[in-house]
């Protein structure tokens, strides 16, 4: 057990560190970080009180936060999200009682949100991507299920350390799915840096876990020290799995007085993570219309947030490479700006002519142009009007009056696409019709 208890711990741990750090704005990924988290603390405990009525509950929790890892990879209407959402918080909630007041085998109740979390999956998996997802998070769900089964039920199978080591191994073939989906949804890459933030995972574990395992060899029987050897482990691996996060906080602190020094050497360490995870310009090229609209449909989503449109296939659309151009500055940030003009210019497109109004002709520019681009959020009661245009703070108005939130979310969804053709056609399908003609076949 404490050979095994080590390195579960450690990877679980850093697991969950990289894919908190890969986008913290991702309720995906929190869950699946939260699901690690609780097995890595489900590890600690039964080192410690092996069998003991805490590390049973703790090993319970990550199928609950698999559930809701799942629940947040389900392609929905803004509509349809938030009942389910809160139900599976209400559920989440009710089975985790449920958990604390059964015994042994009677814990397994946990599985049933997985399950109907993956059915529900399963109904939608033609607009899931990638579309293999269901199938594996599936066979990995039914692995997890017989090693949870293992530990909870008293059966002869030599301890539970192995059920527990395989218990580990499908969260972690779990994390990774769930940052191979955001990855394929954010068009991102993954492989280069999730490998470099797994060889300093590695790292931790030979430098750090191979001292550890001795030492919890000769403590036997001393709780306390037991406990403390998997805090340097925990620091540590964190460590490893925010490499770029921590690097940017120490600026933070030792350079507070160096804002410029601070500024530049953020974006320097922002343009690294960013060429770690552009996709090969080509593939811009390659990809169909679909997949281009539901790219800009999240490039919008996204407009406020500099780091993550600097990873954006998008990037390399024709109109930014000329704006990058003549600027001597092809870095990802500097192309993320011109993204955003680009972006900007083509929500200013859909403007009616004539002054400001709330006629059904204006709901499209409104919902982009205020709540996306201004990012503003008329629903929200801290949301000061100080120093906005008339325009705008006639539109949080109306909106705020006359325009339901779910409705709101639906239009930013149809204009998004709407501006996603537009860009589409002036990207792709001009320079299509010029090689055509170039190359009369």
């Amino acid at each position: 057990m404490l050979a095994i208890a080590v390195p579960a711990f450690t990877l679980t741990w850093w697991l969950a560190g990289y894919l908190i750090g890969r986008d913290p704005g991702r309720p995906a990924l929190r869950w699946a970080s939260a699901g690690l988290v609780a097995y890595a603390f489900a590890v600690a405990a039964w080192t410690t009180a092996p069998g003991s009525r805490t590390a049973e509950i703790l090993i319970c929790l990550p199928a609950l936060a698999w559930a809701g890892s799942v629940v947040a990879l389900l392609p929905l209407t803004p509509p349809e999200r938030r009942p389910i959402d809160i139900g599976a918080v209400v559920l989440g909630v009710s089975f985790q009682l449920m958990v604390v007041a059964l015994p042994g085998a009677g814990k397994l109740v946990v599985l049933t949100p997985l399950v109907g979390a993956l059915i529900l999956l399963w109904r939608s998996h033609d607009q899931v991507v990638p579309r293999s997802l269901p199938l594996a998070l599936s066979l990995i769900a039914a692995l997890y299920a017989a090693s949870l089964a293992l530990v909870l039920v008293p059966l002869d199978t030599g301890g539970p350390a192995p059920a527990l080591a395989a218990n580990g191994l499908d969260l972690l073939v779990f994390g990774y799915l769930i940052a191979v989906a955001h990855a394929m949804a954010a068009g991102e890459r993954l492989r280069p840096d999730l490998r470099r933030s797994l060889v300093a995972a590695l790292g931790v574990l030979v430098l750090l876990g191979a001292p550890a395992v001795l030492t919890l060899y000769e403590i036997r029987g001393n709780d306390l020290v037991t406990t403390l050897q998997f805090v340097p482990l925990a620091v540590v691996a964190t460590a490893a799995g925010l490499t770029g996060r921590l690097s940017r906080l120490i600026d933070g602190i030792a350079l507070a007085g160096e804002t410029r020094l601070r500024h530049e050497r953020a974006t320097l360490f922002l343009n690294a993570d960013a060429l770690l995870r552009l996709r090969e310009r080509r593939r811009l090229a390659e990809v169909g219309e679909p997949e281009f609209l539901r790219l800009t449909r999240r490039a919008l989503d996204d407009f406020n947030d500099l780091n993550r449109l600097s990873r954006s296939p998008l990037t390399d659309l024709p109109m930014v490479a000329r704006r990058v151009a003549g600027r001597g500055d092809d870095q990802p940030r500097a192309r993320a700006r011109e993204l955003r003009a680009v972006l900007r210019e083509a929500v200013s497109g859909l403007r009616p002519a004539g002054p400001f109004g709330t006629t059904e002709d204006w709901r499209y520019y409104s919902t982009l142009q205020f709540c996306g681009v201004l990012g503003l959020n008329p629903y929200s009661r801290r949301q000061r009007l100080d120093g906005l245009s008339r325009e705008a703070r006639m539109a949080v108005d109306w909106f705020r009056r006359n325009v339901p939130r779910d409705t709101m979310r639906q239009w930013h969804r149809e204009a998004a696409m709407v501006v996603a053709g537009r860009l589409w056609a002036e990207a792709f399908s001009s320079d299509r019709s010029r090689h055509a003609t170039s190359n009369p076949s």
